[in-house]
């Protein structure tokens, strides 16, 4: 069964990779929808991470961190869909630099 198993580092290389795209996109993206979107890849990279370490040295302390990182993704995902129907009522529009311009 190790003959079939995925070395380390390459799942720390993807997670790596997929933590970079969603970092860039994090930075370039203006609308609110795809900012989240990104940190839920972020997330994702993360937890792909911890079960692969979990994984490579026999330890069920990977996936444990998978369902912490599932219940954050959880409440953001929550609590940022409340925030952009508030942005969206309030500014007519999802570009966060035209919501950056907040006015009381």
């Amino acid at each position: 069964m190790n003959e079939l198993a995925v070395p380390l580092n390459h799942l720390l290389f993807l997670s790596g990779l997929l933590f970079s795209i969603g970092m860039l996109g994090v930075m370039i993206r203006r609308n609110i929808i795809f900012i989240l979107m990104s940190i839920e890849v972020m997330l994702n990279a993360c937890a792909l991470a911890f079960v692969g370490a979990g994984a490579h040295w026999g330890q069920p302390d990977g996936q444990v961190m998978y369902v912490m990182i599932l219940s954050i993704a959880a409440a953001e995902v929550a609590v940022g869909l409340g925030l952009v129907l508030q942005i969206q009522r309030r500014f007519k529009t999802l570009d966060m630099d035209q919501a950056n311009r907040m006015r009381g």
